[in-house]
This record gives C-alpha cells, structure tokens and sequence, in this order.
C-alpha cells in the first residue's frame, strides 16, 4: 500500500477509534467516521468493505499494540529488578507512572467497549478481545507464579487471582476515571495493588499472626 495509503487508512481508524471509545459501536456511522477524517466515502470503501471490517481491523490493531505495551515494560522491569517479586512492582510502578501522566480522563478501552455491545460483534472479531486479554492475563499470571514460588503470600491468594485483579482495576478505573472526572484515578488505583501486593508478600508474618494482630486492634479499639 502506498504510503498515502497507509496514512488514509490510518486516519480513519483513529477517528473510528476515537468515536467507538466516546460513544459506542452503534451510535458511531460510517458518515461520522468520514465527516471526522475528511476521506471521500469512496475512500473509505477502498480501505473497508463494511463497519464490521473495520471493526476488526480496529481490535486486532489495539490487540497489537496492547501486548507490545504489556512485553515492553516487563522486559524494562526485569531489566530494573534483580528478582520477580521486585520486577512485578517495578512493573506495576511502570504503569503507575504512565497513568499519572494523564491531564484527562483515560479515553477508555476498546475491549471493554466491544464487551458492552457484544451482539454487534460475530465470534471472530470477539475472538480477538477474548485472546487480547488472555494474554495480558497468562503473560503477568507467569511472573506472580515465580513470585508466589520464592514469597509464599500471607493471605490465601493465587498467580491466575492476582494477574485478574489487576486487569480489573485497570477496567474499573477506566469506567470511574471518566464518570468522576479524575484523570489520576488510574494511577491512584494502581498504587494501591502495588501496596497490595508487597503487604502480601512481605516476609516475616503468617497468616495466623496478621489475624492476631487485627484482632488485638479491634479489641483496643473497643475498650477505648
């Protein structure tokens, strides 16, 4: 393909983008797309048989672009740490950094805005999401395994229950981030799993003696 295009096509799909994560899949038309990039609706034909094509195209472009996110910051916090308790929250650091660089809202996830309208999708294009996130999930879920291995946790918790916890709070802060108006909730949010996690795997406590310890507060607390 040309390099002009490369670059219409390009144009099309971030406007498309944009529209889909401010409003949805169904309220955004063709007519929307073309007004926003400034294309010929021939054009835009000549790069897409139909919105569903470019719905596709859409996912499997942000499923590319997620997963290098995801294995470029982890090779940088294994480069950072020396051991994967300390390369997870170097990582979790990492996106934390990121998400307290925001001046506004995260724009949201394409995933979660094809979840929310999922009927619109066929298996194929759905296939797309599911995989995306199943790899961001196993990718982290194998670096909390070698954790898990050398830091038994204080409380009962699992590689596959924290690599989900995380995808969790990213989806949940997106949602809320917008709704409150609060571009560092994310980052806020993030922080707290991070403290999470070295509460967990801080050495030197079992689970019996932390139980101990907040009964005992409880107890003060009430002969107060």
């Amino acid at each position: 393909m040309a390099r002009q295009g490369v670059r219409t096509r390009t144009a099309i799909m971030d406007a498309a983008q944009d529209l889909i994560l401010q409003q949805g899949f169904a309220a955004t038309s063709i007519d929307q797309i073309i007004e926003r990039t400034g294309v010929t609706k021939g054009a835009f034909f000549y790069h897409f048989t139909s919105k569903s094509d470019l719905a596709h195209a859409l996912v499997e472009r942000y499923a590319a672009v997620d997963a290098e996110h995801l294995e470029r910051t982890l090779d940088r916090a294994e480069r950072l740490g020396r051991e994967p308790l300390q390369q997870v929250l170097i990582f979790v650091g990492l996106l934390q950094e990121e998400a307290g660089e925001l001046t506004e809202p995260f724009a949201g996830c394409l995933y979660a805005s094809y979840c929310y309208e999922a009927q619109l999708f066929d298996e194929h294009t759905f296939g797309v999401v599911r995989s995306g996130v199943q790899h961001w999930r196993d990718r982290f879920r194998g670096k909390l395994q070698a954790v898990v291995e050398l830091h038994p946790p204080r409380l009962p918790a699992t590689a596959e229950q924290l690599s989900g916890m995380i995808l969790a709070v990213f989806e949940g802060s997106f949602i809320l981030s917008r709704i409150l108006a609060e571009p560092h909730y994310i980052a806020e949010q993030l922080a707290q799993y991070r403290n999470y996690l070295e509460l967990l795997f801080a050495p030197g406590a079992s689970p019996v003696d932390v139980g101990r310890s907040e009964r005992l507060c409880s107890q003060t607390g009430a002969q107060r």
